[in-house]
């Protein structure tokens, strides 16, 4: 038998939680002294508390848990419940990282602004190439409109090219198109020599000889907004305006988005 504070403490609970639970009927103690009411516990009441918990923690009130314990929830119903409760975890810290990520390149955006980008813009002369590539369309240029586009599309272009009749003749380009004003049609591409036989589902297109300024951006492609806009900016200040759809042309891509290489490409007139 233990005492609550020693079943407290093996527990992981604080003495107040049982007393809390022996009100509620939760858990009542296996045996009360009539003459001091000191509770007392045993090591196979640990089991019935760890389910309370663990209930509690998928959000659960302390009522649904007396009555989920009370249909007598197997081991493996909890152990699916927290399953599912953990990748609900994880889709929001990984939501919350992402959009930690987009408030801090606001931020660079914000401190860089009015200040010469960090990288020199250079004018270049794109010649035209034929691709292959799969589309998409995205609710807008926000990054959170725009992510769960064109990281499909580049990884099922990825899955379709081994069974295609291409050969490969450059790098992983995406391009944007805005078709209406909350709408963007998304362009995962690869330049290609494109044979005869099946191309197992990808599109043929021939994107024109342009000429764009251009910015290498080094780091995760999630935080490319402050290269974009110094972009922009020197673009504006030597009198230019934009001629087509932007395109990031992926460099380098190390399995840690930190080490990113991605040529930013703005076609201008």
């Amino acid at each position: 038998m233990f005492s609550i504070g020693d079943f407290a403490r093996h527990g992981r609970v604080s003495v107040r939680m049982l007393r809390h639970y022996d009100a509620l009927g939760l858990l009542r103690p296996a045996r009360v002294d009539p003459a001091t009411g000191y509770r007392s516990y045993t090591a196979g009441q640990l089991a019935r508390l760890n389910r309370i918990v663990a209930l509690k923690d998928l959000g659960f009130t302390l009522d649904q848990v007396a009555t989920l314990l009370a249909d007598e929830v197997t081991v493996e119903q909890v152990r699916g419940m927290l399953a599912l409760r953990r990748a609900e975890l994880e889709a929001a810290l990984a939501e919350g990282a992402a959009r930690l990520m987009q408030i801090e390149a606001r931020l660079r955006t914000i401190e860089a602004d009015g200040r010469p980008p960090a990288h020199d813009v250079v004018v270049k002369e794109l010649p035209g190439m034929r691709v292959v590539e799969l589309t998409g369309v995205a609710a807008g240029f926000a990054p959170e409109a725009i992510g769960p586009v064109v990281h499909p599309l580049c990884a099922e272009l990825g899955r379709r090219l081994p069974q295609a009749d291409v050969t490969p003749a450059g790098r992983l380009t995406c391009y944007y198109e805005q078709r209406a004003e909350d709408e963007v049609v998304v362009h995962a591409a690869l330049p290609a020599s494109v044979g005869s036989g099946d191309l197992n589902g990808l599109t043929v297109a021939d994107l024109p000889p342009t000429r764009a300024a251009t910015l290498v951006h080094r780091g995760a492609i999630d935080g490319v907004l402050p290269a974009w806009q110094a972009v922009v900016r020197w673009i504006a200040d030597h009198g230019g305006r934009s001629a087509g759809p932007q395109r990031e042309v992926y460099l380098d891509c190390p399995e840690d988005p930190a080490g990113w290489v991605t040529e930013l490409q703005e076609p201008i007139s």
